[in-house]
């Protein structure tokens, strides 16, 4: 009898290379990663003032900062607008080690981040099919491979080693191997502030789970990264909370970005409000937004009616339509992974596992409450539980998942053009 057949999993071919989990992987990684250059290459041939193909095409805005501490350590003025200490260290050591070995800081940042998101890959295919199965565990990578933000999991940031130390950290505590958990949790704190929300994570999942001591300490070691940056910053500046602080640069303060949000809202039903545009203008773009939605509407209403390759096609046709004229790109995915994917974890709640439920639950209340919207969607994207989430989606309604992913193929395309020429993405 067949192996796949053994073990109840039919669609796992035994001789298909997709049975083997690091071939698909790595496929996903190659496939999407190649995206990226390929749409960078062609572009700077298409256009002869873009940029070509280099190591510092992939390093603009919050890159620079990381390999300015790699170069030149942490700097912090207070009443200084932007300081360095609001980038955490673990990125910035790495970089310095790789320059120690000859490697120009770019390069460097470059094979550690994508090494690191092939790890992530990696890991939460193993996760994703000890908790679900072969073919969640398939879609839920397919997600974070191909979303437009995993642009940011290939110039040099930090989502990459993110990515790789929370999924680690939490798949680790899933199997009850708390000191790893703990382990791994501590280097996602050293990598970004938002490592913290695996701490309650931890702590409300033992409680549900009646688990024993081991599981709260681990929560409580997971703070070790973000406990020694303290200490740095408090013998170095004479500030332990100096990384808090450096935030006041990129957002005011604390709290529900109301107005942040209403202008979203804004942009969705009438466009930018800006004061050269006339009402017939704002009821131009409210009649095209009806008209897209309807379209939505008929495409999900006839969809026993079209081809499987029809119904992806049209879906993109009208997805970049709303991508060209009307909502900015950082608007539609702040929708789609804030919102679309608060929905699905909480729809889908009781098949997430307790870890991976609470963390997304933490994850997103502590971005929503950061006190502005910018960058949000980049920070949902490196919370982990919305890609499990939409994975599980993704089995049930399989069609309408190719034709998503599809689009954010194409979106991915257009992210890594505009990094490329140094416009802001998100």
């Amino acid at each position: 009898m067949p192996l796949s057949y053994r073990f109840g999993q039919p669609w796992d071919k035994q001789n298909s290379w997709w049975a083997y989990p690091f071939s698909y992987v790595l496929a996903l990684w190659l496939g999407s990663r190649g995206m990226i250059v390929a749409a960078i290459g062609i572009n700077s041939l298409l256009n002869p003032d873009a940029p070509g193909l280099s190591w510092n095409t992939f390093s603009h805005w919050d890159s620079d900062w990381y390999l300015r501490i790699a170069r030149s350590g942490y700097s912090h003025v207070e009443g200084q607008l932007y300081n360095s200490t609001a980038f955490f260290p673990l990125l910035p050591l790495l970089i310095r080690g790789g320059t120690s070995l000859g490697l120009p800081g770019e390069l460097a940042g470059l094979v550690i981040n994508n090494l690191a998101f092939l790890g992530a890959l990696q890991v939460l295919y193993g996760w994703v099919r000890t908790c679900h199965s072969p073919q969640v565990a398939r879609w839920a990578t397919a997600v974070l491979a191909w979303c437009p933000l995993s642009l940011f999991g290939t110039v040099v940031y930090s989502e990459g080693l993110f990515l790789l130390f929370t999924t680690a950290s939490l798949r680790a505590f899933d199997q009850h191997r708390h000191a790893w958990a703990a382990i791994w949790g501590a280097l996602a704190t050293a990598t970004r502030f938002t490592g913290i929300t695996l701490i309650p994570a931890f702590w409300l999942a033992a409680l549900r789970e009646r688990r024993g001591l081991g599981a709260y300490l681990a929560g409580l070691v997971v703070g070790t990264g973000l406990l020694l940056y303290s200490l740095y910053c408090a013998i170095q500046f004479g500030d332990p909370l100096a990384f808090i602080h450096a935030q006041r640069g990129w957002r005011a303060g604390l709290g529900f970005d109301w107005q942040g949000w209403l202008r979203v809202l804004a942009a969705v039903l009438i466009g930018p409000v800006v004061p050269e545009k006339g009402l017939a203008q704002y009821l131009l773009h409210l009649l095209w937004v009806v008209l897209l939605l309807m379209g939505v509407y008929g495409l999900w209403f006839w969809r026993q009616k079209f081809k499987p390759f029809l119904f992806v096609l049209i879906f993109c046709l009208l997805g970049l339509v709303q991508h060209t004229w009307l909502l900015s790109p950082g608007v539609f995915w702040k929708l789609v992974l804030i919102w679309g994917g608060g929905y699905l974890l909480w729809h889908q709640q009781a098949a997430l596992s307790s870890v991976a439920m609470l963390y997304g639950f933490c994850s997103l209340g502590l971005i929503l409450v950061s006190g502005s919207i910018d960058s949000l969607e980049r920070y949902a994207y490196g919370i982990v539980s919305l890609a499990v989430a939409f994975g599980l989606w993704g089995v049930r309604y399989r069609v309408w998942g190719y034709a998503l992913l599809s689009y954010a193929a194409l979106i991915l395309a257009d992210f890594a053009v505009r990094f490329a020429e140094g416009a802001w993405v998100s």
